[in-house]
């Protein structure tokens, strides 16, 4: 459900309405697709990453990255397809892409969704039943079998009947060759989805990158996110070395980077954590800059972060041994928070400001 949460939440932080402002004939959300120009920047700004679509739903992967390099969309109808494609089991790699490449068929053209299959053989003149069991079998990924004709009660394979209304082979041995396949009412709600949150990333880039980071990422650091460009790209090079052998967090962190790394490209900054401003959990947008969440500390958790609103609401902190007595946050926590600077001058002990009082 992360993304109608994304959705709604960018709703309030813009004070839009989806289904009034957002088109989808919008020339710049489609040209996310092909390059990221539309965003102010280029592949080299992103490490050579050729889309855009970083960070959206389903189209912002690396797999689906250069399934858009490969079959260069340019209609909605083609992000539907490659959702199909991208959702279903041996339909795109050593099939449709291959297909492709060889120049026998296009996005267009290609087996994508199992309605595509129906609606062809239809088209072909193969009578609806039998197309719609031909779809069937091939989407459940048993292949071309046999079936009874209605009339004469004989034998008949699936194919040979594909044949004799002219269906191409390749498109026969594309069907042998798929194990699952994605209903194409699916593939264009997770496309409708992609593009009003890619309408958002274009025209709305602070709220896109605050609901990103407060929703969807996974592994985010303000200790080396959020200290500028420099420090990020040092930290994103040194996880890269790793390769294969990266952690899942570790490639977590490296997803989370490259939205930060695509942030900083655009002129985006973030500002730094204020304790008594900062939410828990929630990016917050502030004389246009983003404040980070408390939960974004390294070991600061979800409960961490709240007890320390909630302890900020109560009044000032007088000292880093107040702050941790009434926060419960652990002293290494503490210490991290203190050489990130969030403490800003508060003492160590309150026992000054005590004797201060008195004298």
């Amino acid at each position: 459900h992360d993304d109608p949460t994304m959705i709604r939440r960018l709703e309030k932080l813009t004070n839009t309405n989806v289904q009034k402002d957002v088109h989808f004939d919008d020339k710049k959300i489609l040209s996310l697709f092909l390059s990221p120009e539309a965003l102010g920047i280029t592949s080299d700004d992103i490490d050579g990453c050729p889309t855009g679509t970083l960070g959206l739903p389903e189209l912002g992967t690396d797999f689906v990255i250069q399934m858009l390099v490969d079959t260069k969309p340019t209609k909605i109808a083609d992000l539907v397809r490659i959702a199909g494609l991208s959702h279903g089991t041996d339909v795109w790699l050593g099939n449709a892409q291959q297909l492709i490449a060889e120049g026998k068929c296009t996005i267009s053209s290609a087996i994508c969704t199992r309605d595509d299959i129906m609606v062809y053989l239809m088209d072909k003149g193969i009578e609806p039943q039998v197309s719609f069991d031909i779809m069937e079998h091939v989407r459940k990924g048993r292949g071309l079998l046999t079936y009874k004709d209605k009339e004469t009660g004989e034998e008949r394979q699936e194919e040979d009947v594909m044949r004799e209304h002219n269906v191409p082979e390749w498109y026969i041995w594309s069907c042998k060759k798929i194990k699952y396949m994605f209903p194409k009412a699916h593939a264009a709600a997770y496309v409708m989805m992609a593009w009003r949150i890619a309408w958002f990333k274009v025209f709305k880039p602070l709220a896109y990158y605050a609901a990103f980071f407060s929703i969807r990422a996974t592994a985010f650091s303000y200790e080396t996110m959020c200290m500028g460009r420099d420090r990020l790209d040092f930290y994103l090079a040194e996880l890269r070395k790793k390769g294969d052998a990266a952690s899942k967090k570790e490639q977590d962190t490296i997803k989370d980077m490259r939205i930060v790394q695509e942030m900083y490209a655009r002129g985006l900054e973030f500002m730094p954590i204020d304790l008594y401003r900062a939410k828990a959990n929630r990016f917050q947008i502030i004389d246009g800059k983003l404040m980070p969440a408390l939960n974004c500390i390294d070991g600061m958790g979800d409960k961490a972060a709240e007890a320390v609103v909630d302890a900020a609401k109560q009044g000032k902190f007088l000292s880093k041994d107040d702050f941790r007595d009434r926060t419960k946050v652990s002293k290494t926590v503490i210490d991290l928070m203190d050489d990130l600077g969030i403490f800003g001058d508060i003492p160590q002990s309150n026992q000054f400001s005590l004797f201060d009082g008195v004298i």
